[in-house]
């Protein structure tokens, strides 16, 4: 790969860093360190994970952590908004967050106001754009401190920053960005019909470098014996559909042998423990918590079948494309999963995986009896699900395309743009 002349410099916002959560945007910023971007980190908050996976000791860029809370760091804030004040964007970006405001009148929307006083303020000038990944908090950040500053900005749309932020905000935000992208053509349709032509499909991919392929394994049991393995990996939150896992896992037969293994944290761990004990289940139940990448793909090829059971939550919260699946489905390990948001832009079901209506937990036993019960058919689906992730989700196609937004690449693709579809 021939070595890039220049890039813009580029400064990309992240809600929080790092994250156990967030490696596919790890893995895109050491790709895009290892083409020359030029670039520094800010975050929006410190980290809250204990551990890192090994992809972040790789990335070269310092971090400016901005204060999280404001009333922690008054005299960094004023002396921000004494330096800002006199910048030509300042008094029309502070009638736009006005205008927020009145719209959205949350101490959130404060806290975004005065982090991007701060972000103008600090920013070193060589920094000439800026990049944000989700398109609520970090992207209002971006925003006004592009505003501010006369700088571009540019924002990586995902799922709940979608699905939860009002139109107004995505429709105007998109309309002052140069551009965004977003990792779904689910997520895509929804944006290009606010503001069409602005935002490009591109899938994260995966960096399939970090995830060998196993070759041929063994069928495994058919629950009659041994337990067979379930795994699912994802924070305990409504979306993920856990609760109704549970009550699926609690309707099958009672001679089928069977374990799950559930990998992540989130706030409904604790309801999820109480409710497998209610269920009678929790004896074949193990709760791993959160976890590095290496533990994780150790536990992908030790499972014999992987269990995602995304839903629309009731604040209309979803998945885009959760990227547990195609770190299963490159260990050769079956998934199963539901047809709800992207899913089946990755999954055909009966072909490389299973899918199942999403919150029906009928289908979801019946989908799990008949997986557990047949080894050669979760082979089948394991192997050709491995190879549609290996030959069409590879994430150098996505990186290619972000590479060229940033000034890294001289031939850049027209709005729209497809990569790894």
């Amino acid at each position: 790969m021939t070595e890039p002349a220049s890039s813009v410099p580029t400064a990309i916002v992240l809600k929080g860093y790092p994250r156990l959560s967030e490696t596919f945007i790890a893995q895109e910023i050491l790709e895009l360190q290892r083409r020359g971007l030029d670039y520094t980190i800010v975050s929006l908050r410190h980290p809250t994970d204990k551990a890192t996976h090994p992809v972040h000791g790789q990335i070269a860029s310092a971090v400016n952590y901005l204060p999280e809370y404001l009333y922690q760091a008054p005299l960094r804030v004023l002396k921000a908004w004494w330096k800002v004040r006199r910048m030509p964007g300042y008094k029309a970006v502070f009638r736009l967050w006005l205008k927020d405001l009145r719209r959205d009148p949350t101490p959130n929307r404060g806290r975004r106001f005065g982090q991007a006083m701060v972000l103008a303020a600090e920013l070193d000038p060589h920094y000439r754009h800026i990049y944000a990944h989700f398109l609520h908090t970090p992207s209002s950040v971006a925003r006004y401190a592009a505003l501010m500053t006369g700088r571009s900005w540019s924002a990586s749309a995902h799922a709940k920053d979608i699905w939860l932020s009002p139109e107004w905000e995505k429709r105007e935000k998109l309309q002052d960005a140069a551009w965004a992208v977003t990792c779904t053509r689910y997520g895509h349709q929804h944006l290009d019909a606010l503001v069409p032509g602005r935002t490009r499909l591109v899938y994260h991919g995966l960096d399939l470098s970090s995830f060998a392929p196993v070759g041929p394994k063994p069928p495994g049991g058919d629950g009659s014996a041994a337990p067979v393995q379930l795994l699912s990996v994802g924070r305990a939150v409504p979306k993920k559909g856990f609760d109704r896992l549970l009550d699926a896992l609690a309707r099958l037969p009672e001679g089928l042998s069977w374990h799950w293994t559930h990998i992540g944290g989130g706030k409904e761990l604790k309801a999820l423990r109480d409710q497998a004990a209610r269920l009678g289940i929790a004896g074949r139940v193990t709760w791993r918590g959160a976890a590095a990448q290496s533990a994780v793909i150790e536990a992908y090829r030790a499972s014999d079948l992987f269990i995602l059971p995304s839903r629309v939550a009731e604040d209309g919260d979803r998945d885009g494309l959760p990227n547990v699946l195609m770190e299963a489905q490159s260990q050769r390990l079956c998934c199963l999963a539901t047809a709800v948001a992207a899913i089946p832009e990755l999954i055909e079901s009966g072909v490389t995986g299973e899918l199942v209506p999403p919150d029906d937990c009928a289908a979801l036993t019946a989908a799990l009896e008949g997986l557990i019960g047949d080894p050669e058919r979760r082979a089948r689906l394991a192997a050709a699900g491995e190879e549609r992730v290996r030959s069409r989700f590879d994430h150098h196609s996505a990186i290619s395309v972000l590479a060229g937004l940033l000034g890294l690449d001289a031939a850049k693709s027209e709005p729209g743009t497809d990569a790894a579809a």
